[in-house]
């Protein structure tokens, strides 16, 4: 019996996300474009801000800015997303953190999946916001068990990528022919379908309760409905999207332009307009009944099925910042409610020019300085062994990690946000699936436990992961510096 050799799970995850990357480029044109003026970018900025690009080797981050995408789906039933997180674990991404978007009028609760350690992170942390639609926020009785009846009876996984995800799970790996093979087959998934189940009537029904539930509800499967480039500038990206054909929402979602960028700042091109064609309406069915039976279709009044258009796939791009602590998010938090107290009233024309004037001097109440940051405990860091001032000046005595660090033994680098933000998130859901049903108030309606059980485990602790992080990073400097 020869012992198989398998793939590793970051490679299956490369794998995907650039067959991913290419599938979204083919059905999405301009995404391809976006994808090219973040490159342009990206060059620019490494070219002049040599600071910068020496931040990133020391991190180990610049290697993977080329490849690295975030993509967002959204699902309708425990089943399909407790089925997502098995088809995820092949590539090594895990459930992390909760996202109650309901805050924001959307009416789905998400994760990410994303893989967690710090080598797989530096290899290629594509990650998935993923989210579930959360029914019992329809009003409506009978239309939300017509969407349940709808979502408990499609399929939205082929047979074959179930059946390598089962062998992934008893074999404990793929050889590169079965995750090959896995990847064509998981793609299913995620493919763009023209062809709605449900007639033109329920789809409007549903976009009426809310447009996300109709994005959720009505297809033959979820599919991608945005990826996401990494930027190193985008503000510079927003300025540049009109001259490449690209239109950008108004506003960037999440902190303002800093020089120690921190958490996740987001914008995207507006949604596009694809031509859908709905199922057939029991008065179709009934006009084929009648020309069956020799009735001639003109004398029949019924229409057939109807064509329409359908909007909620679109191209976003992120810049990424740094990991805060929960005292940092705290601070985060609290500036950002204050925003928006002082946008209240605002004339909606006016929005797009005051909101980031109103932002970045709020804003200045957060430190804008690493060395900052790192001490008043808001972010994670890296901690980096000196071992040229080890080598000039050794160690004789034995100091205390602050003593370390203020003898400058001991430097650090902002550890990545590899999470994202709700109220970010939902802003670009909004306005991307038309903003007409904004005005509706969910309020927030948390149900962490309930996420848990549709999804058959327990989200990870995003703030655990990074301080994990940090501490490795220290044990690993003291280790270099020779001190216990």
């Amino acid at each position: 019996m020869t012992l198989q050799h398998f793939l590793s799970i970051d490679d299956t995850r490369t794998l995907f996300s650039q067959a991913m990357s290419t599938l979204y480029q083919k059905e999405v044109p301009q995404y391809g474009t976006l994808v090219d003026l973040v490159n342009d970018v990206n060059t620019e900025v490494l070219k002049v801000d040599v600071r910068l690009q020496d931040q990133l080797e020391q991190s180990n981050q610049l290697a993977r800015i080329g490849h690295e995408r975030h993509g967002a789906i959204r699902v309708g039933t425990a089943y399909e997303l407790s089925t997502l997180r098995r088809l995820f674990a092949v590539m090594g991404m895990q459930a992390v953190g909760y996202y109650d978007l309901s805050i924001a009028n959307v009416p789905v609760h998400s994760t990410a999946f994303r893989p967690v350690e710090g080598e797989a992170l530096a290899q290629n942390p594509f990650r998935i916001f993923t989210s579930l639609l959360r029914l019992e926020l329809i009003k409506n009785a009978e239309l939300r068990e017509q969407a349940q009846v709808i979502l408990d009876n499609r399929e939205i996984f082929t047979p074959l990528c179930l059946t390598l995800i089962d062998q992934f799970e008893q074999a404990g790996g793929l050889t590169p022919d079965e995750a090959k093979q896995f990847v064509n087959e998981a793609l299913f998934t995620f493919k763009w379908h023209s062809e709605a189940t449900v007639n033109e009537q329920t789809y409007q029904a549903l976009r009426q309760a809310h447009p996300l539930i109709a994005d959720v509800v009505c297809f033959r499967g979820p599919h991608i409905n945005h990826l996401t480039p990494r930027t190193l500038d985008i503000d510079a990206v927003q300025q540049q999207m009109p001259s490449r054909g690209i239109e950008p929402k108004q506003t960037i979602e999440g902190p303002p332009r800093r020089d120690c960028p921190i958490l996740l700042r987001q914008t995207s091109f507006m949604a596009l307009s694809e031509q859908i064609n709905f199922k057939e309406s029991a008065s179709a069915q009934g006009l084929q009944a009648s020309v069956a039976k020799g009735i001639q279709a003109s004398e029949v009044t019924q229409s057939a099925a109807a064509k329409g258009t359908h909007t909620a796939r679109f191209g976003e791009v992120e810049q990424r910042g740094l990991a805060l602590t929960p005292a940092g998010r705290s601070l985060y938090d609290d500036l950002l409610s204050q925003v928006r107290l002082n946008m209240q009233g605002v004339d909606k024309s006016d929005y797009a020019r005051i909101y980031p004037q109103v932002l970045a001097e709020v804003f200045k109440q957060f430190p804008d300085n690493w060395n900052a940051l790192q001490k008043q405990g808001l972010g994670y860091f890296l901690a980096q062994p000196n071992l040229e001032r080890l080598l000039n000046k050794p160690i004789t005595s034995s100091p205390t990690w602050q003593q370390l660090v203020d003898d400058g033994y001991v430097s650090f680098e902002p550890i990545t946000y590899e999470d994202f933000l709700p109220v970010s998130a939902a802003g670009i859901f909004q306005s991307n699936l038309g903003n007409e049903n904004s005005a509706k108030n969910y309020h927030a309606a948390s149900n962490q436990q309930s996420f848990h059980e549709a999804l058959g485990a327990t989200v990870q602790n995003e703030f655990e992961l990074y301080a994990a992080l940090e501490q490795a990073s220290i044990l690993k400097a003291k280790q270099a510096l020779g001190v216990a």
